[in-house]
């Protein structure tokens, strides 16, 4: 084979590799979008389960403390019964200081329990909000799980059948001149370039004008200085005139 039709099977490389990109780009764009969706619904239902657990903790807290307050209630009308039987300023003075400190409790346990049912209303809100968006992302995925199940299996589809064409053009290139353009192509995403008038097609920067006349003079594979591409001249086309 002449350089010619190196240049030739390259270009038909790097078109297939162009396509390839494109086809594996789109694959794993559907597949985070499904990846994504149950991502989102994972962490919902984990959010859904810490809100419950602090509701039940909340509940549990906001009960106990109305059984103290239900309890300091007795104890208040206790020492309000003994209040009527002393006899002594003594026993009064104590037992007025007993109902102080049992009532200044209470309205500790009492502000506590309204402190309780703040908590609980934050938490519900909370929770009803990440039961809605569970709700939501469900519909969502089931909308578009099986539209996305299918698009990846036809991208698969078509990656696998354009990735079996490669290896023919593969094959008819000199194992040198193969290995160059993969390993530019790992690099930077595409491994050949072109150049019409004097610029890298890829990186738009200027060849040295020696290496643009020796590419001009015949079919050459030189490699550019600033992206490092493979680079070959393509002559202008000429606009076809009609009659």
């Amino acid at each position: 084979m002449t350089i010619a039709d190196h240049i030739r099977v390259l270009e038909d490389l790097a078109k297939l590799d162009a396509e390839l990109r494109t086809v594996g780009d789109k694959l794993t764009e559907e597949r985070g979008l499904l990846e994504g969706l149950k991502g989102q619904l994972a962490t919902t239902k984990a959010k859904i389960a810490t809100e419950r657990a602090g509701l039940a903790h909340t509940e549990k807290a906001r009960n106990e403390a109305q059984t103290d307050l239900r309890s300091m209630a007795t104890q208040i009308e206790a020492s309000r019964e003994k209040m009527n039987r002393v006899r002594t300023e003594r026993e009064t003075n104590a037992v007025q200081r007993e109902l102080e400190e049992i009532k200044k409790l209470q309205r500790d346990r009492e502000e506590e329990v309204e402190r309780f049912g703040k908590s609980l209303e934050a938490i519900r809100a909370s929770l009803d909000a990440a039961l809605a968006e569970e709700k939501r992302i469900e519909a969502e995925l089931a909308e578009k799980e099986s539209a996305i199940a299918a698009n990846v299996h036809d991208l698969e589809s078509s990656h696998g059948s354009k990735a079996s064409g490669r290896d023919p053009l593969v094959k008819a290139l000199p194992p040198m001149v193969y290995r160059r353009y993969e390993a530019v192509r790992q690099k930077r995403g595409s491994g050949l370039a072109k150049t019409v008038t004097g610029t890298c097609t890829a990186c738009h920067i200027a060849l040295p004008p020696q290496m643009f006349h020796k590419l001009r003079r015949e079919p050459l594979l030189e490699q550019c200085p600033s992206c490092g591409r493979m680079i070959y001249y393509s002559p202008p086309t000429t606009p076809s005139v009609s009659s």
